[in-house]
């Protein structure tokens, strides 16, 4: 039987400094195929070539990547600023339809930092354009001027779960060690939105979707960095995995009958 197939949103990039392109980090795709064991499929982020509703018909999941462009904060009743840094309308033109709909139709999804952000906005949350600034939260950003990989991702934050809550559950830990690495975060949660991670300045780390009928998380670390060796980006990858294994199975199911 062929592989699940879930599809990993892109984001603009200029090639070159000259040829628009739709591109991802190879993590993303080695994630997906050797820790949620299924078939990646790029998503350009691109609204007029790729409908939703043509999208949740191939796609057994999706991973909303991580992104150096923030959601346009007009998105969540906000003027654009220059504080806001640099946006990527078309993306944001894909995501958050498709986070609704894949919550409505039961597609699973998993949020990667700029992921996270999404489907908070998708579902009436704002944002703050750098975390840092609010009165007792620190620097989530990377060391400045560091080019090592190692350093960059280290785990260096602690987040706190929620009791008995989705992550708390699935781990089996009531604290984890992660690479988070952010400026922008959530502010205010959305209307459907449960708060299942915190950092130790209470910054939201982690989210689900109330309601959602299948897997629905997002977080603001960057789980795909070491994703087949770190205990918590495999444990959300492989439950990735299976929650798009069920969604096959349930097409499958409903062509049958």
């Amino acid at each position: 039987m062929a592989r699940p197939v879930i599809g990993i949103l892109c984001n603009r990039f200029l090639s070159e400094q000259l040829r628009e392109t739709q591109m991802t980090g190879r993590r993303n795709i080695d994630a997906v195929a050797n820790v949620a064991y299924c078939t990646p499929l790029l998503i350009p982020a691109l609204p007029d070539a790729v409908p939703v509703g043509d999208l949740l018909a191939a796609l057994d999941g999706v991973v909303l990547t991580g992104g150096r462009a923030n959601v346009h904060p007009r998105h969540y009743g906000e003027e654009l600023t220059e504080r806001h840094g640099e946006m990527d309308d078309d993306r944001d033109g894909v995501a958050l339809p498709l986070v609704r709909a894949c919550i409505d139709v039961g597609v699973p999804i998993l949020g990667i930092c700029r992921g996270i952000q999404e489907m908070n906005v998708a579902f009436g949350g704002t944002l703050h354009p750098e975390v840092a600034e609010l009165p007792g939260r620190h620097r989530h950003r990377m060391p400045k001027g560091c080019r090592d990989p190692e350093i960059i991702f280290e785990l260096r934050e602690t987040v706190r779960l929620r009791p008995d809550g989705v992550l708390a559950t699935m781990l089996g830990a009531e604290t984890i060690r992660t690479n988070s690495l952010h400026g922008q975060a959530v502010l205010e949660p959305g209307g459907r939105i449960v708060v299942e991670g915190w950092a130790a300045d209470q910054t939201v780390e982690a989210i689900s979707v109330a309601g959602a009928t299948s897997f629905a998380v997002g977080v603001q670390w960057h789980a795909e960095y070491n994703a087949d060796a770190d205990p918590v980006s495999r444990a959300l990858y492989a439950r990735l995995g299976d929650a798009a294994r069920a969604c096959q199975a349930r097409r499958r199911g409903a062509v049958a009958a």
